[in-house]
C-alpha cells in the first residue's frame, strides 16, 4: 500500500511540478489496513502557502453521481419506493412521454437515449416543473440500445428523489452523508475558504468559481442537483469506499435513510457493480459505476478532477482529489495518473 502511494504520488507531483493543476491530495487504503496520504503543491495560488490535505475540500463534480444519487436510489429501493425496471411514471404518474416511460435502470446505465446536452436556461421561468420538461424532451435513440454517459438522467433522478423521498436532495443526501460519519461532505454553495479548493476562473478579470459548483447546470440549479454539486474531502471518500467495501450485513428496512439500514450499502455496491453494458472492450456500466473486467474495480471520475476506485475482492481503494480545471480543461492533464490508479488495483498480469 505505501509503494502504491509513493507511485502514485510521484505521478501527482510530476503533474503538479509540470503546471497542469495548482495541487491535489490521494489516498490509498486497504479495509482494516490503515490508509496512506500523500498531497502535492498548493491548494491554489489564492490560498498561500497552503497544502492540500485528505481534509481539503473539493468540488466533486460528476463523483455526485455516485456519492449522493446512487446511494439514495438504493435506498428508495430498499424501501419499496421505486421499482427499477418500472417506468418512471409508476412512481409519479404525472411524468409525460416518452420520459415517463423510462426506467431508473436505464438511467443509471446511460443507456436512457435522453438528449446529451445539459443546458437548462431555457426552462428557466415557464411556470412547469423541470421533470416534466426533461420527460417531455424526445429522445435520441431508443431506451435500452445504446451506451452514452450524459448527465440528464441523474439531473431526471435528482428531480425525482425529493418527491419519492419527501424531502428535499440536500436534506436527503445530508442525512445519509452524517450516518455514515461524512462530516466534510456537503452540496454548496459554500464560503470561500482556504481549506476548499477553487476551480476555473470563467472569465477574464471575474472571481475564479470557488464553493459553488463549476458544473454550469448544477449551478443553474442552485447548486443542488442528482449529477453535480458536491463538495467533499479525499478523507470522507476514503470512508465511502471503507463502507462499500466492508461485509454486508441484513437489516429489516424500517425507512429509507434510518441507521439500521445503512449495512445495505456493501449489497447495493456489490449489486450495483455487475456489468450491465458494454462501454469498450474490458470496460463496463454497472449502475452508475464503470466496471473494469479484469478485476474488477469500480470507478468513477468527476469532470474537475476528482476519482474513486474501488477493488472489491482485496478491499482496496484509491481517491484521487484534484482542482485539474484550475486552468481551464484539458482531458490529457490527469489520463495518465488515473490510468496509474486504475491499474493499481487491478490484478498482476499473469
Amino acid at each position: 500500500m505505501t509503494g502504491t502511494a509513493a507511485a502514485l504520488g510521484a505521478g501527482l507531483g510530476a503533474a503538479v511540478d509540470g503546471g497542469r493543476f495548482p495541487g491535489g491530495v490521494l489516498v490509498v487504503g486497504q479495509v482494516g489496513a490503515g490508509r496512506s496520504v500523500v498531497g502535492r503543491g498548493l491548494v491554489a495560488p489564492e490560498c498561500g502557502d497552503v497544502r492540500p490535505d485528505e481534509h481539503t475540500r473539493y468540488d466533486l463534480a460528476s463523483l455526485t453521481k455516485v456519492l449522493a444519487t446512487w446511494p439514495l436510489v438504493g435506498a428508495a429501493v430498499r424501501a419499496g419506493l421505486l421499482d427499477l425496471d418500472a417506468p418512471l411514471r409508476a412512481a409519479l404518474p404525472h411524468l409525460p412521454s416518452p420520459g415517463g416511460d423510462l426506467t431508473t435502470r436505464q438511467l443509471m446505465t446511460h443507456t436512457s437515449g435522453l438528449l446529451p446536452q445539459t443546458g437548462l436556461a431555457r426552462y428557466q421561468h415557464t411556470g412547469r416543473p423541470l421533470i416534466e420538461h426533461l420527460c417531455a424532451e424526445p429522445l435520441v435513440s431508443p431506451p435500452g440500445a445504446h451506451h452514452r454517459y450524459i448527465d440528464r438522467g441523474f439531473i431526471l433522478l435528482g428531480l425525482l428523489l425529493p418527491e419519492l423521498l419527501g424531502r428535499p436532495l440536500p436534506v436527503l443526501a445530508d442525512a445519509l452523508w452524517r450516518e455514515l460519519g461524512l462530516t466534510a461532505t456537503a452540496y454548496g454553495p459554500l464560503p470561500r475558504d482556504v481549506r476548499l479548493a477553487p476551480t476555473e476562473q470563467r472569465l477574464r478579470g471575474a472571481p475564479r468559481t470557488w464553493g459553488i459548483p463549476h458544473d454550469p447546470s448544477a449551478a443553474l440549479l442552485g447548486g443542488v442537483a442528482g449529477h453535480a454539486g458536491v463538495f467533499s474531502s479525499a478523507a470522507d471518500l476514503a470512508s465511502f469506499a471503507e463502507h462499500l467495501l466492508g461485509p454486508a450485513a441484513p437489516a429489516a428496512p424500517t425507512g429509507p435513510l434510518s441507521s439500521s439500514e445503512l449495512p445495505w450499502l456493501p449489497g447495493w455496491f456489490a449489486s450495483s457493480r455487475r456489468p450491465l453494458v458494454a462501454v469498450e472492450p474490458g470496460l463496463s456500466r454497472g449502475l452508475a459505476w464503470l466496471v473494469a473486467e479484469r478485476g474488477p474495480v469500480a470507478y468513477h471520475h468527476g469532470f474537475t478532477g476528482t476519482s474513486l476506485y474501488l477493488a472489491p475482492d482485496t478491499r482496496r481503494f484509491v481517491v484521487l482529489c484534484t482542482n485539474a480545471v484550475y486552468h481551464g480543461w484539458d482531458r490529457t492533464r490527469l489520463a495518465d495518473l488515473r490510468a496509474a490508479a486504475l491499474h493499481a488495483l487491478l490484478p498482476a498480469d499473469r
